[in-house]
């Protein structure tokens, strides 16, 4: 795989702080039962990595003393870490609101065939990767049979409630690009999305939120490969928005790898790009007790201009309305 961040690290992306923390995103490990060409964690069925119990025990000790409002579990598949379950029931009774970032084929792989249910229990707000409403897109992406499994899935997580109106179990579903696009509008995608899973196959949800595809890891390496990392750069920053820095996640969240160690974001993690929370070269969870972040810089490269091009993109969907 090529390595990305040399071309990433020498950036004249601007300078960022940090605002009051509300969200811990946390990642559970890199194993996944997904390959998808477009994942920049290049998770996948054979990564060993998986964050253990001391490790999150450190994580509610955080979410508890800091007082924090959102736990946003990732992975992976977050769900194929055997703590995982334990972790939410935790965070649940602190009275923290957490998110479950779901492929929605683990709803049916062998072993998890009861999660739906666990997670409607718990008041988990699902947000489920679907990068297409038609078949052959989604399984030219990520395999033979996940649009289908994916629809199925969808199914099971409605008649428990979810995407159903003052159920208070939210649903929101994820759209990212095929290649090195910006993604579309995102209120129009979001009503051709409802009006075609509603048509089809009588699905609902929320919301969608589009991301655009990050030139790192596994994505980034096949935009080298095929010679098109330059182009899609100059895409990004000849469509950067200066009115999207005001509401990057990085400027509330605060990334948490399997090993507990503090990144800005996600992307950051991906990239090994240690955050500066913690005045140390590896900031680790602990560093967050009893420790003042707000308006501490925010680590930058040109990775970031993906967050920032068009209508902006984020774990929670466009940034511009």
């Amino acid at each position: 795989m090529h390595a990305t961040f040399p071309l990433l690290k020498s950036s004249d992306f601007p300078a960022i702080r940090r605002k009051a923390l509300d969200t811990l995103q946390v990642n559970l490990g890199y194993k996944c039962n997904q390959t998808c060409q477009h994942c920049h964690v290049n998770a996948g069925p054979a990564r060993k990595e998986m964050m253990d119990e001391q490790t999150i025990d450190l994580v509610l000790r955080v979410l508890k003393e800091r007082r924090l409002a959102k736990l946003d579990l990732t992975g992976g598949a977050p769900e194929m870490n055997p703590l995982f379950r334990c972790l939410v029931r935790e965070a649940r009774a602190l009275g923290v609101h957490v998110i479950d970032r779901c492929n929605l084929t683990i709803l049916s792989e062998p072993g998890h065939e009861d999660l739906a249910v666990f997670l409607a229990n718990q008041q988990v707000e699902i947000t489920a990767s679907l990068p297409c409403y038609a078949e052959e897109n989604v399984d030219r992406q990520r395999g033979d049979g996940v649009f289908r499994r994916s629809i199925d899935a969808l199914r099971t997580l409605n008649a428990l409630g979810y995407g159903q109106p003052a159920s208070g179990l939210e649903l929101s579903l994820v759209y990212n690009p095929q290649g090195p696009s910006l993604p579309p509008n995102q209120q129009k995608l979001e009503a051709d999305y409802k009006r075609e899973l509603a048509d089809r196959f009588g699905i609902a949800f929320n919301r969608l939120y589009v991301l655009a595809n990050m030139p790192i890891q596994r994505f980034g390496s096949m935009l080298i490969s095929t010679g098109r990392f330059a182009g899609y750069m100059h895409l990004l920053k000849q469509n950067f928005s200066a009115a999207n820095l005001d509401a990057v996640m990085c400027r509330t969240l605060v990334s948490v790898d399997w090993q507990g160690y503090l990144y800005d974001c996600d992307f950051n993690q991906m990239l090994h790009l240690p955050s500066t929370l913690g005045g140390s070269a590896r900031p680790h969870l602990r560093d967050l007790l009893g420790r003042d972040i707000l308006n501490q810089p925010i680590m930058v490269a040109d990775h970031c201009y993906g967050c920032t091009a068009g209508q902006g993109s984020s774990c929670g969907g466009a940034l511009a309305a």
